[in-house]
Order: structure tokens, then sequence, then C-alpha cells
């Protein structure tokens, strides 16, 4: 199951960042009159990095999570009294989902108020850019959905209108706060009672959240072709598919809540 759902993720989580990058091209939201709208200087960005694996491992916390908790899952498979440590760490779990939803209470306000900051400092111009890449996103996001993983569940003869049904209240709370970590444990109780086996929810969803991050792939590889034909910066081919590499790299548990 875990083998199989690791090649699930990066099969599709590299078909969201190669849409993403097509429909950005043919959409062009970065194309736009930038008369009126505050720009910044790019050329501190344009040094080249010294780019390796582990640079991005050593930045990214959520990365070092992930390999911290494989390996003590490792190590508790070893174990004589596993099952003891893992009922503990299972409700442990129980309460730190109790604190996040209760953290989530707070995320609209803390939405609003980085949109109100972003208006005050640029003025309401600066919404013309970001509303387009917002409408490009979403469109992207709903052909990725109904096309794309409508068509597999229609392969293993499952209805995406259904599923969409049946978690309607977790694409609610993910809409709302522009994050999927707050819906996972009402999501994870879900698909349980609609007879999903506990030790593969338990499994799969947790990983899917930090290695098929589609929504957040689509918005990485958009974001940075939007960026390039903001300041007129073209890309070659070779260009755009090692964005796409570096992306299905970093894209890899950068879902955290949405600041």
């Amino acid at each position: 199951i875990g083998l199989k759902s690791l090649v699930y993720f990066e099969v599709v989580s590299t078909l969201s960042l190669a849409i993403g990058v097509i429909i950005a091209l043919w959409l062009k939201p970065g194309a736009i009159n930038k008369e009126g709208i505050q720009m910044q200087d790019p050329s501190k960005y344009t040094a080249s990095p010294n780019f390796h694996i582990w640079s991005i491992i050593k930045s990214n916390a959520n990365l070092q999570i992930l390999v911290f908790a494989i390996l003590v899952g490792l190590i508790l498979n070893f174990l004589n009294k596993k099952e003891k440590y893992i009922h503990a760490l299972g409700r442990a779990t129980h309460y730190v989902f109790i604190g996040l939803k209760y953290i989530m209470y707070l995320a609209p306000i803390a939405a609003f108020g980085g949109m109100a900051f972003a208006v005050g400092k640029y003025g309401l111009a600066s919404l013309i850019p970001l509303g387009k890449l917002m409408g490009t996103m979403y469109l992207t996001m709903a052909v990725f959905i109904f096309l794309i993983l409508g068509l597999i569940l229609k392969y293993y003869k499952l209805s995406i209108f259904k599923l969409i049904k049946n978690i309607k209240e977790e694409l609610l709370i993910v809409f709302a706060t522009s994050s999927s970590e707050p819906a996972m444990p009402s999501l994870m109780n879900k698909l349980e009672k609609l007879g999903c086996s506990k030790s593969v929810v338990g499994l799969v969803v947790p990983t899917g959240y930090s290695f098929n991050l589609d929504g957040t792939s689509i918005y990485l590889s958009m974001a940075v072709i939007f960026i390039a034909q903001l300041y007129n910066v073209p890309l070659t081919v070779t260009e755009m598919i090692t964005m796409i590499l570096i992306l299905m790299l970093t894209s890899k548990g950068a879902a955290g809540v949405t600041g």
C-alpha cells in the first residue's frame, strides 16, 4: 500500500505541476498593464544560488519532521510492545487535532490581516494582478479535480461528485483557510466511516499531506510563471523542465497552515 501510494503521489504531483505551467503559459496571468502598481527591483534575486538537495531539506522544517517521523515509525515497528506506544501516540495525536481545531478559529482573522496589509501598503491596484493569478489558479484546480482526479476515480468505478458531496464540510474548511491541514482529522474520521480501513487511512492520508500536495504544486508552478511574465523574463523549455523537477522536491511538506 505504501509503495503504491508513493508512486501514485509522484505521478499525480508531476501532472499537477505540468498543468499549472501549461495553463499559466496559455492564459498569461502575469501579462498585465503595470501602470500604477508598485514594482520591486528583482535584480537582488538574480544571482545564482548554491543549490543542492541538502540545502532544501535543511531549510524545510516539514521535511525534517517527515524524515524524523519515518525513522520513529521504523523503530516502533521493531519494538516488542509497539501496540502500547502506538496507542499512547494515538491519544496524543487526538489532543493535537483538538488544539489545531481551535487555532483554526483564528485563521480568518489572520487572512483578513494579511490582505488588509497588502492593500494598505501597495494600493487597490495590487489586487488586479493578484486577482488574475487567483482566478487562473482556481480555474486550473477545477480542471485538475474534475478532469484528472475525476478520470482516476472513474477508472475505479467511483464518482468524483459523490466524493465531493461526502467531504463538502472539509472542502469548505480548506477553502476558508487556504490550507488542507485543519481538515485532516475530520477527513480521516469520515473516510473510516465510509468504509476505508483504519490502517490504510492512517498511512495514506498523512503521507499524502506531505507527498501529494497537488494544489500547492499548481500554485507554485503557476506563481513562478506569473512572476516571470510580470517582469518580462523569458523561460526556455529546459528552464521550465528544471523548475518542475525542483518543485517536485520543494513542494513536499510545503503546505503548512497558511501564515
